[in-house]
Formats: C-alpha cells, structure tokens, sequence
C-alpha cells in the first residue's frame, strides 16, 4: 500500500512538474511572438508543414465524418418521424465538436509528431546548442514560427472540415435516403448560428496553440539520443491528444454552456 501510494505522488509530481514547464515555455513564446524582427519565410514554411500538407486527411476523415454522422442520425430521427433535422445535427456537430477536435487530434499526430521529432533531433545532435553559441535565442527561431503556424492554421483546417462535414452528411442524406435536399439545407441553416461557427474557431486556436507548445516542449527538451528522440515523439501526440480532449470540455461549458 506505501509503495502504491508513493507511486501515485511521484507521478502527480512529475505531471505537475511538467505541466509547471511547459506554462513556463508558453510565457516565453508569447513575449517573443510580439517581439522583431519577424522572419515571414520560417513561418510560411511552417504553416505549409501544418497546414497546406493536413489537408488530404482531413478531408478524407471530415468527409467520412460527416457521412457517418448523417447515417447514424438519420436511422435514428427516422423511428419518431424527424428525419428533416439531419441537416441542423450534422451541422451542430461539426461546428461545435467534430470539426476542431477532430482537426486538431489529426495535426497532433502528423504534424505535431514531426515537431517533437525535429526539435528532438536537433537538440540531440547539439544543433540548438551551437544556436546558442552563436547568441541566436532558440525559441524565437525555433519555436515562435511553429506556435504562430499553428494558431493560424487550425482554425482554417477546422473551417474546412465543417464544409466538407457539412456537404458528407448532404451525400448520405440525399444520395443515400433519398431525402429532400432543399430540407436538408434549409434546417441547416435555420438552426446553425454564428456562434457555433465562432465559438469552433475559437476552439482551433486554443487547441493549436496546444499542440505547439507541447510538441515543441517536449521536442527542445529531449535528451537521452535516439531513444529519447522517438519517446519525446510519442510523449508529444499523446499529451498533446489528452490536452485536446480535457480543454475540450472545459471551452465547450465556456462558450455553449
């Protein structure tokens, strides 16, 4: 019983540890976001690397999504006569739910793995060290382009997955069940307002925001060579996964609640 309740304090501990970290890494990113000279180039690249090269999988999973969403609504609503409201839940959802968080845990594991991998490498080969050495600070260079694409390019890549839902539960509702399509876009937008569509941007940022932090704290701090670079790398997609979901919740009750 000692040992077991040792075990769970060293754990709450070294989580708090953590966590205590990466806060810590996230104030320093956000004094050099606002800080020049501001190097475009880096970040074009990285936004291309998060979010031009997400693109073909998000569309397949926010297509398939949305699909699934309008089956299973459908047979469902069909048992107590409301088939026509299979535009307003399929469009809720994807704004309000599927479409950040899904965005967000496909990024975590494409492109925030190769973050940590990147960052993992370059820390274990001594490169950030010599970026030290030659008075450049490693977090504007290395971290700030990755922090800033990701804020920018979640919220995108979560609008285009809305769309995409959005017109996957048209396909399965109209060329499937045979419903009427005029009904299926008007629900959609008599019901969708404004603030489900704010309120899943505003969830994106967050989230990105999540995403880079982690992964790039996990990969700055990586140590232990080749073996640390690939633990770093799975530390960040799962940490990254549990922050998604967890802040999930807590922004849902802030912003529907």
């Amino acid at each position: 019983m000692k040992r077991l309740v040792e075990f769970i304090g060293q754990v709450a501990i070294n989580f708090l540890k953590e966590m205590g970290n990466i806060f810590l890494l996230l104030t320093k990113v956000t004094r050099r976001v606002f800080s020049l000279p501001v190097d475009y180039k880096i970040i074009s690249h990285q936004m291309i690397a998060i979010g031009i090269k997400s693109v073909p999988v998000v569309f397949i999973t926010a297509i398939f999504t949305g699909m699934v969403l309008a089956l299973q609504t459908y047979t469902g609503f069909k048992r107590f006569g409301a088939e026509s409201m299979v535009g307003t839940v399929v469009a809720l959802s994807m704004t309000r739910e599927m479409g950040p968080v899904l965005t967000a845990l496909i990024v975590a594991g494409r492109a925030g793995a190769a973050m940590a991998a990147e960052l993992g490498t370059m820390r274990v080969t001594e490169q950030i060290d010599a970026l030290e050495t030659l008075a450049t600070d490693p977090v504007k260079y290395l971290i700030v382009p990755r922090f800033l694409s990701g804020v920018l390019m979640l919220p995108s890549l979560a609008v285009l997955t809305d769309i995409i839902g959005i017109f996957g539960g048209y396909m399965v509702t109209v060329g499937v069940f045979n419903a009427s399509s005029t009904s299926y876009w008007t629900r959609t937008w008599d019901y969708l307002e404004m603030n489900d569509i704010y309120g899943g941007i505003i969830k994106a940022c967050v989230f990105g925001a999540l995403i880079s932090v982690i992964s790039c704290y996990k990969g700055f701090y990586t140590s232990g060579g080749a073996e640390g670079v690939g633990k770093a790398t799975t530390g960040a997609v799962v940490l990254s996964m549990m922050a998604i979901l967890i802040g999930d919740y807590f922004l849902s009750a802030w912003l529907f609640g």
